[in-house]
């Protein structure tokens, strides 16, 4: 089994000083989630650190959640974007690791059904298992009509992972980890098991050799720490990227898939790069110039003459 994709969101904002210090405390109060008996002090302070960060990114008009209305884009907006999120991989591996450098990749997609499973730390509140449960169950819906895939949230023996961890659980995930994905490398479970808190949540997808470029399994990680709309901006932007729209670019809008925070929630746009994504005129393998003028023909098809 080979990592083909790795996507993470991260923060795009100077958060080098401590949770304490690296944000003013706003003027009024911060909705924190609930804390949990035995949660560490770091754990806490980064509980903290989200909850303001969410509120100071919302006062900015960022992490907007009107599936970018307002901004038009056209058929060839949609076609460029789609090269640029589905033909480029976010992560490249430099002596077995992945590190953030942009690169050229062939189409990638799953050829099997797809079945999220979720496993929440004992961090999350039951109240808050049984709420975020419910809004992914309606995502993975919204998900599945637009790909024409089946995508279902499963109970047990599912081919992507969804792991929901403080990062006190995160540090101990790796057993877990390896139960749920026994192919995964020791590396790749480490990177996992020790991501900074600057990367808010991230999701590895799997290939086999025979067919390296149709995912066969994925595992994401969402910190429990984020408030609700981080947490909910996680679960679809981490979700959708392991569908195989796995490249994040600052140029892409209204979007996703960029680490700007204009959108916490997946936009109309993404909704028909996924469309695009999962059209059978697209083979698996396909690389950009082969696919480029059926990218445009589709594109051509979804948007019309007149930007929407």
């Amino acid at each position: 089994m080979m990592v083909l994709a790795v996507t993470a969101c991260e923060s795009s904002l100077d958060t080098s000083a401590g949770p304490e210090t690296s944000i003013r405390p706003p003027a009024a109060p911060v909705a924190v989630a609930a804390l949990t008996v035995g949660q560490s002090e770091e754990s806490r302070a980064l509980s903290l650190f989200y909850a303001r960060l969410e509120q100071r990114l919302v006062a900015q008009g960022l992490l907007r959640q009107d599936g970018g209305a307002g901004t038009p884009f056209s058929a060839a907006d949609l076609a460029r974007n789609f090269e640029r999120i589905a033909l480029f991989s976010e992560y490249t591996q430099m002596g077995g690791r992945y590190v953030a450098q942009q690169s050229r990749a062939q189409l990638r997609r799953w050829e099997k059904p797809v079945r999220i499973e979720l496993h929440f730390g004992a961090s999350v509140p039951d109240a808050v298992k049984e709420a975020d449960r419910r809004r992914i169950e309606a995502y993975v819906r919204r998900l599945r009509r637009a790909a024409g895939h089946p995508i279902d949230v499963v109970a047990s023996n599912g081919n992507f992972h969804v792991f929901v961890a403080s990062i006190d659980e995160q540090r101990k995930l790796g057993p877990q980890i390896m139960a749920a994905e026994p192919g995964l490398s020791r590396q790749t479970v480490r990177d996992i098991t020790s991501l900074n808190r600057n990367t808010y949540c991230a999701v590895y997808a799997s290939s086999s050799s025979d067919q390296p470029n149709a995912y066969v399994s994925a595992i994401a990680l969402v910190r429990s720490e984020h408030p609700n709309l981080f947490r909910q901006s996680c679960y679809q932007e981490e979700i959708v990227q392991g569908l195989g729209l796995a490249n994040d670019n600052p140029q892409v809008r209204p979007s996703i898939f960029n680490d700007d925070e204009e959108f916490a929630l997946l936009t109309r746009h993404d909704e028909l790069l996924l469309k695009i994504l999962y059209d059978r005129r697209l083979r698996v393998g396909m690389t950009a110039e082969e696919a480029r003028p059926i990218v445009q023909r589709i594109a051509a098809q979804l948007v019309g003459s007149d930007p929407v």
